[in-house]
């Protein structure tokens, strides 16, 4: 489904992604896991189209999204769906409104089918009825299922999760990996997230792969990560405080 080939990207003077190679197959769940500000939102943002590389390539389902002119890109952004790290829900919308931006926008559904297509994506989501209310009116965990709730109402062949479970407690953020397993499994799905929240990582993927100094250092089951001999992965997943990721740079992302 998607295919990443010697992918880079520099900030100024600071390599991010350095000839990074990864392949993530149809309907399964990859976690992207690595620290805070190793490159892993940069790279979703490679694989939407919204950054261009300096070199490499991406391919989904076929297509070089490094190649594509403006057009191309925007018809084929409809194959994605998105939950930012915040929920990123529009404060001067209804629930309503947020959930069916994208059909409003880019398709040509009349308002009463678009309004099913919110009625259904809502209903997935545990959270009928709430079409009119604001988003302020929410708690943080609602607002996380509104996003999800925005990101499905396209029928996306993909949906990746920036950081899904930052910013609420265990007990929601639980509560939204389950979801997270319950959307794959119902709508069949290619699902790509990036956490540091190994209890999530594990719970949601059917694959993990490391993101370290711009290169994806090993991918494996749950199982398989779990029981790593890379240092450098054990150390993350296992939050040791001493071990090979001891550097400045990395202390201070």
């Amino acid at each position: 489904m998607i295919e990443i080939i010697n992918l880079c990207k520099s900030f100024e003077d600071h390599l991010v992604l350095d000839n990074l190679n990864l392949n993530i197959q149809k309907g399964e769940t990859m976690v992207i896991i690595g620290r805070s500000g190793c490159g892993k939102s940069v790279m979703l943002k490679h694989i939407i189209g919204i950054m261009k590389p300096d070199s490499g390539q991406v391919f989904v389902d076929g297509l070089d999204m490094t190649r594509l002119n403006y057009k191309e890109l925007n018809d084929s952004r409809m194959k994605f769906g998105m939950l930012f790290q915040g929920a990123a829900l529009f404060d001067s919308l209804s629930i309503g409104e947020n959930v069916g931006f994208a059909l409003y926008e880019h398709t040509n559904l009349s308002r009463s089918q678009i309004g099913k297509r919110i009625k259904e994506c809502l209903e997935h989501v545990g959270l009928s009825g709430i079409e009119n209310l604001k988003p302020a009116e929410l708690s943080g965990g609602m607002r996380k299922r509104v996003g999800l709730a925005r990101a499905i109402a396209v029928n996306p062949e993909i949906i990746m999760y920036d950081e899904p479970t930052t910013g609420v407690d265990p007990i929601m953020g639980d509560a939204v990996n389950e979801l997270i397993v319950e959307l794959h499994d119902k709508l069949n799905i290619t699902s790509i997230a990036v956490t540091h929240d190994m209890i999530s990582a594990y719970k949601i993927a059917d694959r993990i792969a490391m993101l370290y100094e711009g290169k994806i250092i090993e991918v494996g089951t749950p199982d398989e990560i779990k029981n790593t001999k890379n240092p450098i992965v054990k150390q993350f997943t296992t939050g040791a405080a001493t071990g090979p990721i001891t550097d400045k740079k990395n202390l201070l992302d």
